[in-house]
């Protein structure tokens, strides 16, 4: 059997035909499923797989995102992947770069033949009599594999988060979602309002001022930002003395050190990080009040994820007059515009609701293991890549605090080195044990979008290898020699193996 090949399963319970089986399917072809294609090829080179995507094109959240600015908030000499070095100028990069950047990677992979587009999977059943999971697709087919790997990151493609602003109805002008963005938006000459300060927030604001009339940010209250070149300058002198992978990675390893750091820094101590913060923003605005009114949250720093201003560009556009920030609640929408609570009315002919994002895992599948539902925020996380009690199952999700591509691709490689324990080892199912204790949410942040999908997501437990530490620095070394067996239940298809046997 080729690599591209498959096998018949058993009949569609559709069409009756016989179901196509695939040692692995990855759902998803974003940054995270091409990267888990490339691992897969490279270290199990025998195995069948396809990956399976929702969309029409790759790219996943660089795809789906297309409003002005559109940019990593994350360097690329981390976000790119460690395997294929990134050879763009710029160190924080515009979306389009970043999806033409995967695209390419899979094809230099041979990746593309393995994707099929248009391909959403509805539902996930695991037979533990057949050892294998059945995909029920959309369209009514399904799919059968020996392993299932979910790459579709947190995000609901669907659906973003909209409030319910009172009197919206009213509204004269035009309401806009960034994740659903007009291709023939024409915001020259208008007045907007920006609703949110988050990321989405500080992108669109300096790529919109070029344009329009005047834009305004309207937040509740402020977030932390921190300002970063758009190049880095140690990786251009590295690329003019070092062949493209060396300088790669001299530039991350310098990226590493220094995010890390200034992590762990503002865990320890917040203070002296806001204090910081606070004299990047009054260098950049001259004005200790502005800052003082606008640029002071009220959460210490990376109790939410910091926000990135690639050059100055925001603080620029606010310097410049096109742009401005107004720091209250919204009472109401009305004809002209945003009625707030101190009785002041934004006049808006555009308002961009960037108000969150809605979390969603394992891109909305519902997963059943023997016919009995799988409730996710009911089960613990094991190693933060797979669920206690279900077989054959691992996701990936990538760091708050750093780049995702860094601990996905820790996890693609955890994912090989289990695939190649079973094999060596005859085994067809490996289950992680349930702890039987919960502690601290998986994603532990105090943002809006993540408290608000909680119950969706499963939990640490109490011990490891249960817990989900956020950071690399350990992760790195910790991972690759982290024991397969641990915590795990291993079974061929006529007895289960528990994790003590094997040693």
């Amino acid at each position: 059997m080729s690599r591209s090949g498959k096998s018949l399963a058993g009949p569609d319970d559709e069409t009756g035909e016989m179901a196509e089986h695939f040692d692995v399917l990855i759902i998803g072809a974003g940054l995270s499923g091409i990267g888990a294609a490339w691992r897969l090829q490279e270290q199990l080179p025998g195995k069948t797989y396809a990956i399976l995507e929702a969309r029409d094109a790759i790219g996943g959240t660089w795809d789906l995102f297309r409003y002005p600015g559109v940019r990593s908030d994350s360097d690329m000499f981390t976000l790119s992947y460690p395997f294929r070095p990134w050879r763009e100028p710029e160190s924080i990069a515009p979306g389009d770069k970043i999806r033409r950047y995967i695209e390419e990677t899979a094809v230099a992979g041979g990746i593309l033949p393995h994707i099929r587009f248009g391909t959403r999977v509805a539902a996930a059943d695991w037979s533990s009599a057949d050892a294998r999971w059945t995909l029920q697709l959309a369209g009514g087919s399904t799919l059968t594999c020996s392993f299932l790997y979910g790459c579709a990151g947190y995000y609901s493609y669907d659906t973003g988060y909209q409030p319910d602003f009172p009197g919206l109805s009213s509204f004269a002008g035009q309401l806009v979602h960034p994740q659903f963005w007009p291709a023939d938006l024409d915001y020259t000459g208008k007045k907007v309002v920006v609703i949110g300060s988050g990321a989405t927030a500080v992108t669109l604001v300096p790529a919109m001022a070029a344009d329009a009339a005047h834009v305004t940010m309207l937040q509740r209250s402020p977030t932390y930002l921190t300002v970063l070149p758009e190049r880095d300058v140690v990786a251009d002198a590295a690329r003019r003395v070092l062949p493209a992978k060396v300088a790669n990675r001299v530039a991350r390893a310098k990226n590493l050190l220094i995010t890390q750091g200034f992590y762990q820094l503002a865990r320890h101590r917040p203070k002296r990080v806001r204090q910081i913060l606070r004299a990047f923003a009054v260098h950049a605005l001259k004005d200790p009040a502005y800052v003082d009114e606008h640029f002071k949250p009220t959460y210490e720093p990376w109790d939410q994820r910091l926000c990135v201003i690639p050059s100055g560009d925001f603080y620029q556009a606010i310097r410049a007059g096109t742009a401005s920030v107004v720091t209250d609640h919204i009472a109401e929408f009305e004809p002209a515009g945003i009625r707030l609570e101190s009785g002041k009315l934004l006049e808006a002919d555009i308002v961009v609701s960037a108000t969150g994002l809605s979390l969603l895992p394992m891109g909305g599948i519902r997963a059943s293991v023997d016919g009995e539902p799988v409730d996710i925020g009911e089960h613990a996380a094991y190693r933060g890549l797979m669920l206690s009690g279900v077989p054959n199952l691992a996701y990936c999700i990538g760091y708050v605090n750093a780049s995702w591509t860094l601990r996905a691709d820790l996890v693609h490689r955890y994912v090989m080195r289990l695939l190649t324990h079973m094999d060596r080892n005859g085994f067809a199912v490996a289950t992680p044990e349930n702890p039987g204790g919960q502690g601290r949410p998986l994603l532990d942040l105090s943002s809006g979008y993540v408290q608000r999908a909680l119950d969706k997501f499963p939990r640490q437990g109490d011990r490891d290898p249960w817990l989900v530490r956020q950071n690399y620095l350990r992760d790195v070394v910790t991972f690759p020699r982290a024991d397969i067996t641990r915590d795990m239940v291993f079974a061929r298809l006529s007895a289960p193996v528990p994790s003590e046997d094997l040693a």
